[in-house]
């Protein structure tokens, strides 16, 4: 039987065509310029080549900006990790004035635009004495984290039975071994997942490196130096890896909190 489409039904998917196309058809061409043969991004293509990737990686600039972002994405997300699961543990199993001000205030990190998030925490630090590097970048970074660790895992939190908790304290199980034995292994793929998350967020992080990072640069950083002459083809094969992995990275954490949501 053949559907027929009413006219606001066939504008609608127009749009939503034109907003995918708007929004994905980019992506697209860095990754097909990658590959180009020419140094100029032109279309349509000379030729398919693999040499921007092995310049890309002979680029001791480029690498060591990479490798500095994955070092302040991992401390930072495992710093997060180490706040914001207890945190979550502790906004879920105890009851005080203002919760639910807590409760909207956590994200506000991630709420607020990336300038003002980098000029607060800017200017806390050096109230306190923290000089711009990679020390407060990862300061940085763990402060927006937090904003998504502690809201994922205190969703999957409420949803756990709460009798879990009365079982184990009724067989003599402490605090600690309730959160270790009995709360955390019926978290740990929110958990996981959110760090997949967090890492993909932190190598994407531009403003608050951008006010935090003295001479300490880091891969978006570093790109959005580059860029200033325009796009290179090292610069196409570097975004298409990490796009990869991103990619990668946000379906896996996906997959895990709808398999553990079940």
């Amino acid at each position: 039987m053949s559907k027929k489409f009413s006219g606001s039904t066939v504008l609608v998917i127009i749009l939503a065509v034109c907003g995918f196309l708007f929004l994905y058809l980019p992506v697209v061409v860095v990754v097909m310029y990658s590959f180009n043969t020419d140094a100029i991004s032109s279309f349509p293509m000379s030729g398919f080549t693999l040499k921007w990737y092995k310049a890309m990686f002979a680029n001791t600039e480029l690498i060591k900006s990479l490798r500095n972002s994955l070092i302040v994405a991992f401390i930072g997300t495992g710093l997060a990790i180490l706040i914001g699961v207890p945190g979550a543990y502790g906004m879920y199993k105890l009851k005080f004035p203002g919760k639910k001000a807590l409760e909207k205030m956590v994200i506000l990190p991630m709420m607020l635009p990336g300038i003002i998030t980098g000029i607060t925490i800017l200017s806390f630090l050096q109230l306190v004495g923290v000089v711009q590097g990679a020390f407060a970048v990862v300061l940085g970074h763990t402060t927006f984290l937090l904003g998504t660790v502690l809201p994922q895992v205190y969703t999957r939190l409420r949803q756990l039975d709460r009798n879990l908790l009365e079982a184990s304290q009724d067989l003599g199980a402490g605090g600690a071994q309730t959160f270790f034995h009995v709360i955390l292994p019926n978290i740990k793929t929110s958990v996981f997942g959110a760090a997949l998350l967090s890492i993909t967020l932190s190598l994407d992080e531009i403003p608050v490196t951008f006010f935090l990072n003295g001479v300490f640069t880091t891969l978006p950083i570093k790109i959005y130096g580059m860029t200033r002459n325009g796009f290179t083809p090292e610069i196409n094969a570097i975004c298409s890896l990490i796009l990869l992995a991103s990619v990668a990275a946000v379906i896996i954490s996906n997959k895990l909190s709808a398999k553990e949501a079940v």
